[in-house]
């Protein structure tokens, strides 16, 4: 990749729009698809919607073969989704919307298409309790706790999702919405955000980055091995189990080759953000990015650009802001960082930008670039061959 070539194709190709802007580079996008699909060795791909948040995109990452479904994040969101035609949509989180879970109950065409998570016999309550009288079969999946235990449970590694952790758990409320009128055991998930979402090549930091692989090695010997004996112990409750999904962008090579799992999910791969710089598994193309507009020139080797405060989710620290990308060697003022209104950078490009330049940035995870933003232009070679509403651009913000 050459970056001052990539930076002159991205001015040429929004030269008549005025920034701030998003962009998506759909070469990258495309060439991030077929990496997912290479690593996942001919099990389907279901994309994760909550680091898309773009329905035009989406469509064009299902049309693509070795991709099937979608992994959504809210229950408004799965079923607008199913509304606007996709057909197989898995929420991959627990659900408290009563409205939403009435709406599921009461319309066919919605049940057939959704899934919804479960991992708790309280959350069938609270779906029954919501039906409003609707008697479509609802499906469910269960969710596994996939951290890593050490020391007798005193050290946990990875979030802190289901309570489900051993086969017997989760075979016994396979039975328990098995045998419950109502509802349909379809499915099984567990997502090793510890192995997928984490980085194991820290720039600078080679003990913790050893550190991090001899515990993502650990991790993922102990969660295959419980992951293959709880899918037994499910599927010899509910023998027609229709899927096992796993992984994550980071650990598709390692989840695919589990002969237990029969999908893989994914969704940042495709547009890499910059968490996703600090991986030995694979290596990707920065495919969506935003522009900020150089409106300062305070002094040699610096420029101030409007706006750009755009942190993301997780643990607040230096990782979570934005980093500036195009052109190289710029840096954040350490007193100042991602300004809310202004955001001065520092470094020798400054003295190279004119007032109204472009400065490009990549977030630091993937969708939430697109609350930000209601347009993402997308981008071929040096033209933009058209503009997409993001979720916020269609008027929905889900979280």
């Amino acid at each position: 990749m050459n970056s001052a070539a990539d930076r002159a194709r991205y001015d040429r190709a929004t030269a008549h729009l005025d920034a701030p802007l998003a962009i998506v580079d759909l070469k990258a996008v495309d060439a991030n698809a077929d990496d997912l699909v290479r690593r996942a060795g001919g099990k389907p791909v279901r994309v994760a919607s909550k680091s898309v948040r773009c329905r035009a995109l989406l469509e064009r990452v299902l049309a693509r073969p070795g991709f099937a479904g979608i992994m959504s994040y809210t229950l408004a969101e799965s079923l607008w989704l199913a509304r606007s035609g996709f057909e197989d949509v898995l929420l991959a989180y627990p659900s408290a919307d009563r409205a939403g879970f009435g709406e599921l109950a009461n319309d066919a065409k919605l049940a057939a298409a959704v899934t919804v998570m479960v991992d708790d016999p309280a959350q069938l309550d609270l779906i029954d309790g919501a039906r409003d009288g609707g008697g479509e079969e609802i499906r469910v999946c269960l969710e596994l706790d996939t951290s890593l235990r050490l020391l007798g449970g005193r050290i946990r590694v990875g979030a802190r999702r289901s309570p489900l952790r051993e086969p017997a758990e989760l075979a016994a409320l396979a039975r328990t919405v098995a045998a419950r009128p109502g509802f349909r055991m379809v499915g099984l998930m567990a997502y090793e955000g510890h192995v997928a979402g984490v980085g194991d090549a820290l720039a600078g930091r080679p003990l913790r980055s050893r550190a991090i692989r001899l515990m993502q090695a650990a991790a993922r010997r102990e969660l295959a091995a419980r992951r293959a004996e709880v899918v037994a112990a499910v599927r010899a409750v509910v023998p027609d189990l229709e899927f096992v999904n796993g992984g994550g962008t980071g650990s598709v090579q390692q989840t695919a080759a589990e002969d237990a799992v029969t999908e893989i999910a994914a969704g940042s791969g495709l547009y890499v953000p910059r968490l996703f710089d600090n991986y030995t598994s694979f290596s990707g193309r920065p495919a969506a990015l935003f522009a900020q507009p150089v409106v300062r020139r305070p002094g040699v080797g610096v420029v101030t650009v409007l706006g750009g405060g755009y942190p993301a989710s997780g643990a607040a620290g230096p990782d979570r802001l934005p980093v500036p990308y195009l052109p190289q060697g710029l840096r954040y003022d350490p007193q100042e960082g991602a300004g809310e209104v202004q955001t001065p950078l520092l470094g020798s490009p400054a003295d190279d930008l004119l007032i109204g330049d472009r400065v490009w940035f990549r977030h630091a995870k993937a969708g939430e670039l697109c609350e930000r933003f209601d347009t993402l232009h997308l981008v071929e070679g040096d033209r933009l061959t058209e503009s997409v509403p993001t979720y916020r651009g269609e008027g929905r913000t889900f979280l």
